[in-house]
This record gives structure tokens, C-alpha cells and sequence, in this order.
């Protein structure tokens, strides 16, 4: 099976990758003609641009041409830093398979439903999809329809009345699916009744207390001492019951290996889905674009944005790393300002500063 859908992904991209004629492409590559429509990759760096990158012109037969971002990323390229081709207006495949879930969110959006949306197979829009946004089809649907559900709680609608207005069939089925960390009736109660592990432990940026429900890590921050840190979760979750939890001193180490080596706690199941994150899809993006910041290396807000395919959102963006839950993990610590200066951080510039220069320097970080 798993053949089979390689064979169909490969079959795709070369369908698409015919409908640009090579020799025509190089010439136009050559000439750094900004108004090609079409990538260019290069087999022996493994990233590809725009056709107008200012980078060194690559040899012919080293070059291999796409229609889009999406198709480059199939195939096992990156996106060159410099030229960022994954913002390109006209790479609209993925945007499309987006706005449509959106628009369907109260109904099940099969696979080849997506995929007659963006001309692929279903294989490919479930891998392209998952790669890029960082959850599958289904995950962003059921995030949607979560956020739909948190927002209709607080606002007081009852919890039967939210639970069918957000799209979801039962009460059992909005509790599996709708990232809350706990039954709607208790988000609904501000979180009242729900139980919450904790521990706290000394690094090298500080206290460090991390705070896990059941679906996972909710809280991890950082402060000048053991009391302060575990202060910040009780008042971030006043009515949970909390309790020390030794065993989750695992989720400590997860968060310095995360400096250290780069490694990911919640990637191994896929996207957020190892994290007991709470809000809008808006923000949960963000959350997930903060992670898809290469260790070591810095973006703006507006960089941010774009990178989101939302240009206009450089407020929004930044709003979103400030409610930011989980540090380190949820590197926020890797957004400056326009100007590289290391703005406000919710625990402090200075553990800004200090993150950043261990991540250029690993060994200098130990548990």
C-alpha cells in the first residue's frame, strides 16, 4: 500500500512538473526573469527559490523545476531562506485546501474531496498538509470546530448548544477532539475539577515548571525561583487541582534537549498533537510556525507573517507569541523586532537573549 501511494505521489509531480518546459525554464532562470511562473531547486544544496533569487546561478544539470511550493516540498527540498519562494501569491494550493475546509467545517471533507479542490491525489494533500500547516486535514478541521466550541462556552452558551453548533455529533466525540485538555462543562467552569501535574527544576534559564493534563504538556515557564515558577501555573490555572508530579521531570529534559539538539516532544506524534495547547487556529498556527523557525535562527513578526501567507497579521502574530503557554518548546524566544533587537518576552529579555545564544552553542546547556 504504502508503495502504492509513493508511486501515485511521484506520478503527480511528474504530471506537473511536465507542464514546464525545461529548456524554456533555464533560459528564463539564466535571465532572472521575475515574472516566471515556476521554482527552480538544486539537487546538490537540496533548496529551492524563485527564479529571481539573488544567489549564485546553479548548473544545469543540477536543476529541477516545480509549479509550486507545495510540489518542491513533495519532492524533498527547502525552502531557500533568502528568497522565502513559499510566499509566493500564485503557490496557492494549500490556501485553497484551507479556505475549504473552513467553509465546510460543520461536515466530514474526505480526502479526494481536497484533492479534486487542489488537482492532487489524496495522498499528496494529506502529506503536503500535514507537512506544512503541521497538523493533517482532519486536525485543522477539528481545530476549527474547536475553537468554534471554546468560543461559544465562554460566551455562555450551554454546553449542548455549543457542542452541536460547533459541528461536532456528541459530547463524548467534542471531548476527543476538541483540544480543550478537559470535558467542555469544565472549560466551561473555568477549567474547575480538572487535575494538573506539575514539577519545577533548576537550568540554565532559571526555574523552569512544566505543567501537564492527561492530553499533555499545557504549561511550561520559566522564573527566578521554584516558587515563582509554580506561582505562574497556579494563577494561569486557578480553579484546576495541581499537583506535584516528579515523573514529569521527562518533560524538563524534553524542553532542554529542544535547545540543545533541536529535538521535539509533540513532533513524534505530529504537529501539537504531543501538546495540550489551548486556542484560537489562528494562534495554534502561529504556535506551529514559531516551531518550523530552524534552532539557531531568528524572524521578525511581519517576517512571521508572511511566512504564514498572512502579511497584514504582524499584530495578530505577535499577539499570539505573547500568549504563548509554552516556552522553549513553543520557541517564541526566536521572534525579534524588525530591526533584530530583542524585544518583550513574556519571561524576561534577558532568558530571551540567553535561548538564543545557547542555541548557537549547544554544549553550553545541561539539565
Amino acid at each position: 500500500m504504502a508503495m502504492r501511494q509513493d508511486l501515485t505521489t511521484r506520478n503527480v509531480e511528474s504530471t506537473l512538473a511536465a507542464a514546464i518546459d525545461p529548456e524554456t525554464a533555464w533560459a528564463q532562470l539564466l535571465a532572472r526573469d521575475k515574472a516566471a511562473r515556476f521554482l527552480y531547486a538544486v539537487e546538490t544544496t537540496g533548496v529551492f527559490c524563485r527564479v529571481g533569487c539573488g544567489s549564485r546561478a546553479p548548473r544545469r544539470e543540477n536543476v529541477r523545476f516545480f509549479g509550486s511550493a507545495l510540489e518542491a516540498t513533495a519532492a524533498g527540498f527547502r525552502a531557500c531562506s533568502r528568497c522565502k519562494p513559499t510566499t509566493i501569491a500564485w503557490s496557492s494550493s494549500l490556501d485553497g485546501i484551507r479556505r475549504h475546509i473552513e467553509r465546510n467545517v460543520d461536515r466530514a471533507v474526505p480526502l479526494a474531496e481536497l484533492g479534486r479542490v487542489a488537482g492532487m491525489s489524496p495522498f499528496t494533500v494529506q502529506r503536503l498538509f500535514k507537512r506544512e500547516m503541521g497538523v493533517s486535514p482532519l486536525g485543522y478541521q477539528r481545530a476549527l470546530r474547536a475553537a468554534s466550541l471554546r468560543g461559544a462556552l465562554k460566551q455562555g452558551d450551554t454546553v449542548t448548544n455549543a457542542i452541536y453548533n460547533a459541528g461536532f455529533g456528541s459530547s463524548s466525540r467534542a471531548y476527543e477532539s476538541s483540544q480543550l485538555g478537559m470535558t467542555p462543562a469544565r472549560f466551561a467552569a473555568g477549567g474547575r475539577g480538572e487535575k494538573i501535574g506539575f514539577t519545577t527544576a533548576r537550568t540554565p534559564f532559571g526555574w523552569m515548571v512544566v505543567g501537564a493534563t492527561e492530553r499533555g504538556l499545557c504549561w511550561l515557564a520559566l522564573g527566578a525561583t521554584s516558587a515563582e515558577a509554580e506561582g505562574s501555573l497556579r494563577e494561569e490555572f486557578p480553579l484546576a487541582t495541581v499537583r506535584r508530579d516528579a515523573s514529569l521531570s521527562t518533560l524538563v529534559d524534553a524542553a532542554l534537549a529542544s535547545v540543545r539538539e533541536g529535538s521535539d516532544l509533540g513532533r513524534s506524534s505530529g504537529g501539537l498533537d504531543g501538546l495540550d495547547l489551548r486556542g484560537t487556529v489562528f494562534q495554534l498556527r502561529v504556535w506551529q510556525a514559531l516551531r518550523q523557525i530552524p534552532r539557531g535562527e531568528t524572524r521578525s513578526y511581519s517576517e512571521l507573517a508572511r511566512e504564514m501567507g498572512e502579511p497584514k497579521a504582524t499584530r495578530a502574530v505577535a499577539r499570539a507569541c505573547a500568549l504563548n503557554r509554552v516556552a522553549v518548546v513553543v520557541p517564541c524566544h526566536r521572534v525579534v523586532g524588525a530591526n533584530g533587537a530583542l524585544t518583550g518576552y513574556r519571561w524576561g529579555v534577558e532568558r530571551k537573549k540567553a535561548l538564543l545564544e545557547a542555541e548557537k552553542q549547544p554544549s553550553a546547556v545541561s539539565s
